[in-house]
């Protein structure tokens, strides 16, 4: 059997690995170097060159741990190349800055992590890069009104975190292309490979925190940019010139005329320009934690989305809760998409609107014991938060709003234990809300 003809269970174990072939070692080794020496001259100019795409050269561009993570999650994603990279906003920033330059546009979901929004305004703005949000993401009348003539990508998450809106991946991607002329660009973080491949609904670029489900024990901190070679720079050359215009120490001619036919030519460039220039390399030992993660991701993912359900019922059902972000739910807005897009289950980040507001939302936070109160999600362990005050703390209300951000929203990452113990444990969050106790 070849790996296209392997399941996911089989590739998220083996996809990228074999034994080392100087000892024998089974699992992956963590190479931990910063350099790999040359056979000749020859052989290391022919790495700078592009002429030898196996050979490594510096571990700011390739290590071979990071290697079978990138060949690993490619395989998952159905992509055609991965890049790893220090952090899953390296991995946003990254994929994105390999296609703009000063002066360029992005349309944007506003249904996105609070990190991803003050990116796309603050900091791209610093650059030059123009940043228009869309709020009702599943609009293609409103992305279509946002695009201009220098819009050079899309951007939108596949389960939208902290609501829970479910991106319609096949219509916004027929707007892309049609329309914009762009690539699609979907991080597939809260959803992972195993509950939906982006690429396979007509997505064109996607981006993971590895931090998060990929690698589910909360230990290490990576992020990845998988590219599925399905859009054409070569259609229009003058507006992808990053592409078409020769960098001298890489070759005489242009990474789409040299590594089109391989399905390179994004992943190549992102590798040898951007990540080489910008350096948010990762470290070889969290690239081998993260194989640690990857090789259980379907089992954790079960789990996870059984409690999750389990736990947004439960929600639904209680006095207090006012509203329940889960696209799981039948009542929610999102189920159509979900059940469309997310047969196996929709996520693990649940949130909801507590009827007593912030104070007491923030009593809750403080009275639940088996939810740990801490900024990440994605982890076995369950998680809570409240986005309003930390992690989105640096939006406007306006952003936040738009966002779908309410004062009293609290976020649960819901992570593999006995589901019975977790629906105590919120319960006592509601009892403390209701004593007035902490």
């Amino acid at each position: 059997m070849t790996t296209s003809e392997w399941g996911f269970d089989t590739l998220q174990v083996h996809a990228g690995a074999a034994p080392d072939p100087a000892n024998g070692a089974r699992a992956t080794p963590i190479f931990a170097t910063t350099s790999y020496v040359f056979d000749s001259v020859d052989q290391a100019a022919a790495s700078f060159r592009l002429d030898d795409l196996e050979q490594h050269a510096y571990s700011r561009l390739s290590n071979p741990t990071s290697v079978v993570a990138e060949q690993r999650i490619a395989a998952l994603e159905h992509g055609s190349a991965a890049v790893a990279v220090s952090s899953g906003q390296a991995a946003t920033t990254l994929a994105l800055l390999n296609l703009l330059r000063s002066g360029d546009h992005v349309v944007a979901s506003d249904r996105v992590y609070g990190g991803t929004v003050l990116l796309l305004r603050e900091r791209f703005a610093e650059l030059g890069i123009d940043t228009t949000f869309v709020s009702d993401v599943n609009d293609p009348a409103e992305w279509r009104r946002a695009t201009r003539p220098n819009t050079r990508a899309f951007f939108a998450e596949s389960i939208g975190n902290p609501t829970g809106v479910v991106l319609d991946i096949e219509t916004v991607a027929q707007v892309a292309h049609e329309h914009a002329r762009v690539p699609l660009i979907v991080d597939n973080t809260l959803a992972t490979p195993y509950l939906v491949r982006p690429l396979d609904h007509g997505a064109d670029i996607v981006v993971h925190s590895t931090t998060k489900f990929l690698s589910g024990h909360g230990t290490a901190i990576g992020g990845v940019v998988v590219d599925g070679a399905s859009f054409d720079f070569g259609a229009e050359p003058r507006r992808w010139p990053g592409f078409h215009t020769a960098d001298p120490s890489h070759g005489e001619v242009g990474y789409w005329e040299r590594f089109a036919k391989l399905g390179l030519a994004y992943a190549l460039r992102l590798r040898t320009t951007v990540l080489r220039g910008y350096g948010p390399a990762p470290s070889p030992f969290n690239s081998f934690l993260l194989l640690q993660g990857l090789e259980t991701l379907s089992l954790r993912v079960r789990q996870h989305v059984a409690n999750a359900q389990a736990v947004a019922e439960f929600l639904d059902r209680h006095p207090q809760v006012t509203q329940v972000h889960y696209p799981g739910l039948d009542t929610s807005p999102h189920a159509a998409l979900a059940r469309r897009y997310l047969p196996r289950g929709a996520g693990a980040v649940v949130s909801f609107e507590l009827a007593a507001g912030l104070a007491r939302g923030r009593r809750f936070v403080e009275a639940v014991r088996l939810f740990s109160h801490l900024a990440n999600i994605g982890d076995v362990r369950s998680l809570i938060i409240h986005p309003a005050s930390t992690v989105s703390a640096n939006l406007t209300e306006e952003q936040l709003r738009a966002g779908g951000i309410g004062p009293g929203l609290i976020r649960l990452s819901v992570g593999i234990e006995d589901v019975d113990d977790l629906l105590a444990d919120l319960e006592r969050g509601f009892e403390a809300v209701t004593t007035h106790v902490s």
